[in-house]
């Protein structure tokens, strides 16, 4: 070969780094993303009113009045967080609907929950912790719920 030959011949790429590029680096999860996946897979589970104990509730709808309070915190209500490098520990308090077996509900609170957070965050589950605070009563108004005193 001449010496145009060998300028034009392909070259092997190198190999830029080593190993498999996910572990070049860190990812981080806040414990915020986490209290927003647990408290939204709690709220699907049938039999579950609310999140958070009735004071928090109460300002939450107060909050979410106001112009520029952020829809945000209703997702985190009721929910804490404890993240870790690769597990997480989760606090919840809920309301329950009356009638429904709070075991039960619990139990599935506890599965959506632990599979949400896993599925989406890669984190381990370690405990999720479940705390009733209160009953929705069926002819009991929600503070949520009411309506606005102005229009």
């Amino acid at each position: 070969m001449s010496e145009s030959q060998q300028a034009e011949a392909p070259r092997t790429p190198t190999k830029r780094g080593g190993g498999d590029p996910a572990t070049r680096g860190r990812t981080t999860i806040a414990d915020g993303v986490v209290e927003k996946i647990a408290g939204l897979a709690a709220r699907d589970v049938v039999g579950v009113h609310a999140m958070g104990s009735g004071l928090a509730r109460t300002l939450g709808a107060v909050r979410d009045r106001v112009p520029g309070g952020g829809r945000g915190a209703t997702a985190t209500r009721g929910v804490k967080a404890e993240v870790g490098e690769v597990q997480t520990a989760l606090d919840l308090e809920i309301v329950v609907d009356y009638g429904v077996a709070i075991a039960d509900v619990a139990r599935s609170v506890r599965e959506n929950v632990i599979s949400a957070v896993e599925r989406m965050t890669g984190l381990e589950v370690v405990e999720v912790n479940i705390a009733v605070s209160d009953v929705k009563l069926p002819d009991e108004v929600d503070e949520e719920e009411e309506e606005p005193r102005l229009h």
